[in-house]
């Protein structure tokens, strides 16, 4: 049973307790019938192209098989192509029955930013057109900001934000020329509010945040969709792979990261979001939320608050 499935069970017999059959009668048909309507919209994705970026592992692999299970035309990007091998086989031998192209493989940095247009060729040479793109990859950053290089900061805002809206600008053409698409960029709650000890990546978050608002609104008459996913903590490498200030690996597994959400579940919530055409989601616990709120609504409580986390991690140290 998935961790979504299991919520559900859980709040439809919390509602019982609370409020028995006149409210959980209700929300199960309404439950019901939203799971209906996501099988049905599934079927419009079979055929569709799909680009994955950071598909190599993590967030991005656990994107790849709920894309491909619905009849995706999946290209995987990421520099490692050995990883990318293994994800492609996996996928293949996995859904066996699932009546789509094989995974099209494409090992490249997406930080060589003069290099984009001549891979996203290769992509239309084979399949026309692009549908979806799904800008995932990105590196995170642990440090304190006096003590951070300048090309640490640099290095975390290329791979996060204009290497993600520089590939978006080469395929956003073709698709108003198709007159269709959605872009879906994955983001951070940290894009929303920004922790101590982590200034590159909450910037380059914040970056990608307003770049997508703006051109959700200036490409809505074309057409194109733009979804922005906030996710809270994952269990993935990110933690292990993210720069110090000096610019060395980190190499250590948060407990916030160990204790995260599985990709797979983020993948299946993103998967609904480009389902339904979301514009902008938060995957996160109630404290992340609040903390959001708490932001806009009282933001000196805010700020107190940081201060002392602040204080409290270097003490640590």
């Amino acid at each position: 049973m998935t961790e979504e499935s299991l919520k559900s069970w859980r709040l439809i017999w919390w509602l019982f307790k609370l409020f028995g059959f006149p409210i959980t009668i209700p929300w199960l048909i309404y439950h019901f019938l939203d799971i209906m309507q996501q099988k049905r919209k599934k079927k419009t994705l079979n055929g569709k192209v799909v680009i994955i970026t950071g598909a190599s592992s993590g967030l991005g692999e656990a994107l790849a098989h709920v894309f491909y299970a619905c009849g995706c035309k999946i290209i995987l990007i990421s520099r490692r192509k050995e990883e990318l091998d293994r994800v492609k086989n996996i996928l293949m031998n996995t859904h066996v029955t699932v009546p789509t192209y094989p995974p099209v493989v494409l090992p490249i940095d997406i930080t060589n930013i003069n290099n984009l247009q001549t891979e996203i060729t290769k992509i239309i040479d084979i399949h026309g057109r692009i549908d979806i793109l799904i800008n995932n990859a990105g590196i995170s950053y642990r440090g304190e900001i006096i003590n951070t290089n300048m090309d640490v900061d640099i290095k975390v805002m290329l791979t996060n934000y204009f290497a993600q809206i520089a590939l978006a600008k080469v395929i956003l053409p073709y698709m108003i020329k198709q007159q269709s698409g959605h872009i879906v960029c994955i983001s951070s709650i940290q894009g929303k509010i920004s922790i101590p000890y982590r200034s590159a990546y909450a910037a380059s978050k914040y970056a990608l945040q307003a770049w997508c608002d703006c051109c959700r609104a200036e490409l809505h008459d074309q057409n194109i969709k733009i979804t922005i996913v906030s996710p809270g903590y994952i269990k993935t490498s990110l933690s292990l792979n993210a720069l110090t200030g000096s610019g060395q690996i980190y190499g250590v597994m948060d407990k916030t990261i160990q204790e995260g959400y599985y990709p797979e579940y983020v993948a299946d919530r993103i998967l609904k979001a480009v389902l339904k055409e979301e514009k902008d989601i938060l995957i996160t616990p109630f404290i992340p939320k609040a903390a959001m709120y708490l932001r806009t609504l009282c933001p000196s409580l805010y700020f107190w608050i940081m201060q002392k986390r602040a204080k409290k991690t270097k003490e640590k140290e």
